[in-house]
């Protein structure tokens, strides 16, 4: 009876896997891509019902919904793993290293979503290759700006060549999503940090298509910059990673060079590398470690030729991590040590213009000749004078502006738009169970700028400096204390140090404080004055200072009353004061 029992079940087995198999040969898994002879991209619905199906006859494949979107439709991950497991708590513990492929940030720029789906479908359908990436998890998000994607159109990328359709640049918002990673004004943002703080992944890669000069490469690339992300990964990034997969390529007959970073003339007479600060995808990357890269195709090549450069990029990227997994994840594990080592960490950077490698860049001959639209002049690239000439590259960036790393931030409650998005982020803190006195570093906001014009919904700051006093605090139940050795340590010094190119003051998170609440009526406070400057020959004294030194100034009464205001016990603390305050 045990026998016939065990010969049924064996039976059965048999069976299912002969109905799974015959289901993965009847399945058409054929991407719109590929039907249209490369001329064409799946839409938003054409590329989930593929990864659907994918999902569901490849048990190595799962997709997860992760989050909203503006749009009203969930973001997706699609995870592949080739021994079945998709709890990333459990592919954390067994050491994979992890992959994460963003496509569609910008919808137009389609080129990765069809390389994603064709590269997920290869994989699982070929044996070697499981056995190949058994030490790999990728995880693909196949469209992230979904609003852009289904905002469908064949002229808003006036100057690319193909795909017949694309998406829109915004999304549901007409936010511009690769400035967002910071503000984080969209719920494409925060699904994002879900998803990046879930997958924690060791190389990151952002699919794009390039504006810009004309040239013979189909694909650049646009490697995190390697003196921002620091120390011993940035030395990887630029001296391992970027010419192992350069030499990849070269090896598939093609040609790749780091991203042309030229605009309304040409490349010849050298250019920088692009420098990506947090708002952008690779910059955020950076803040947690994360060997970061952007593909970027060139918008005049055939899309057929993009899509498929873009795929030997993608499998070229995967090789290298096999190869230095072991090194990739030690120096990422060692990456937190090594900046709170340093004791300083730089918040901005300029470029190095004295230092510069050469490329031997292959381009096509440019010159202005008459326009035939306007009654001027006009670019024009010879493609019938290919050219292969040195030219010089500047990737090097030394810090402008560094801070003495604090042993923590305290952040005063009430700002509930930052506790959102350092919860977000993961970052650590202890929430004050008592009113408590601390010596802390107080911050004033001393100078900025703001630009004129509306930037991503923000009228940012820039040129932020400010002015710092050490004293005893008296900090309230409920502040948050955020100590400063944690894995996220990057991301809230880039984000709570004002003077930081993408912090939350620059963003207009702080706004408020830059307001006068009270003020006085000068009829009224003259008379207070006049009594303060009587009793107090140090303010006099400062008084007097100012208008010997500033012949404006001693012309002008309303601001010397002002000044005297401003040095009175009557002057709000609240004003320019940051609610951030630092403690060594």
């Amino acid at each position: 009876m045990m026998n016939f029992k065990k010969h049924i079940f064996l039976a059965l087995i048999t069976l299912f896997s002969g109905l799974i198999s015959a289901q993965k040969t009847l399945t058409d898994f054929t991407t719109t891509f590929e039907k249209s002879k490369g001329t064409e991209t799946a839409t938003y619905q054409e590329t989930i019902a593929f990864y659907k199906k994918l999902a569901a006859i490849y048990p190595e494949i799962s997709l997860l919904e992760m989050g909203e979107t503006d749009s009203g439709y969930p973001l997706h991950l699609v995870v592949f793993n080739a021994s079945k497991e998709f709890d990333f708590n459990k592919i954390h513990l067994s050491k994979k290293n992890i992959i994460l492929i963003n496509n569609a940030i910008h919808p137009g720029e389609s080129d990765g979503v069809d390389a994603s789906m064709m590269l997920l479908r290869d994989i699982v359908q070929d044996k070697n290759n499981l056995k190949k990436l058994k030490n790999v998890v990728l995880a693909v998000i196949p469209i992230y700006n979904i609003g852009g994607a289904l905002n469908r159109n064949s002229f808003s990328r006036a100057n690319q060549n193909g795909p017949k359709e694309y998406g829109f640049r915004g999304n549901a918002q007409n936010y511009d999503l690769n400035r967002d990673f910071i503000k984080a004004d969209t719920k494409n943002a925060k699904s994002f940090a879900e998803i990046f703080q879930l997958v924690k992944p060791d190389v990151f890669i952002d699919n794009h298509v390039s504006n810009g000069a004309d040239y013979q490469y189909g694909i650049t690339h646009l490697f995190t910059q390697h003196n921002n992300l620091g120390n011993d990964l940035g030395n990887f990034i630029e001296n391992e990673m970027r010419p192992n997969i350069e030499a990849s390529l070269l090896k598939k007959n093609i040609i790749i060079t780091p991203y042309v970073n030229v605009w309304g003339t040409t490349p010849e007479s050298g250019f920088s590398q692009f420098f990506d600060s947090p708002r952008y995808s690779t910059g955020y990357s950076t803040l947690f470690n994360t060997l970061g890269m952007m593909v970027e195709t060139h918008m005049l090549k055939p899309y057929k030729q993009r899509v498929e450069e873009t795929y030997s990029l993608l499998e070229s990227t995967i090789d290298f991590t096999i190869e230095k997994g072991t090194e990739i994840a030690e120096l990422r594990n060692n990456a937190v040590a090594k900046i709170l080592a340093k004791k300083t960490y730089p918040i901005a950077f300029e470029l190095d213009k004295n230092t510069f490698s050469t490329l031997q860049f292959k381009g096509y001959e440019g010159s202005y000749i008459d326009s035939k639209v306007t009654n001027g002049k006009r670019l024009f690239y010879d493609r019938t004078k290919p050219f292969t000439k040195p030219v010089k590259y500047y990737n090097n960036f030394i810090p402008s502006k560094e801070i003495e790393i604090p042993k923590a931030y305290i952040l005063k409650q009430g700002w509930q738009k930052v506790l959102e998005r350092l919860k977000d982020n993961n970052i650590e803190f202890i929430t004050f169970k008592n009113d408590t006195i601390i010596t802390a570093e107080e911050q004033h906001i001393k100078d900025f700028q703001t630009s004129k014009r509306p930037f991503e919904g923000h009228f940012i700051h820039s040129k932020t400096e400010v002015l710092a006093e050490t004293k005893k605090v008296t900090f309230q139940k409920g502040d948050i204390y955020i100590p400063t050795q944690q894995n996220g340590i990057r991301y809230m010094i880039e984000t709570l140090e004002a003077e930081a190119t993408d912090s939350f003051f620059n963003w207009n998170f702080f706004d408020t404080i830059l307001e006068q609440k009270e003020h006085f009526s000068s009829y009224v406070f003259e008379d207070i004055a006049e009594k303060l400057l009587e009793e107090n020959k140090s303010l006099r004294d400062l008084l007097n200072k100012k208008m010997k030194a500033d012949k404006d100034f001693s012309e002008n009464a309303e601001a010397q009353l002002d000044f005297v205001y401003k040095n009175s016990p009557y002057y709000e603390k609240a004003h320019l004061k940051l609610p951030v305050y630092k403690v060594f």
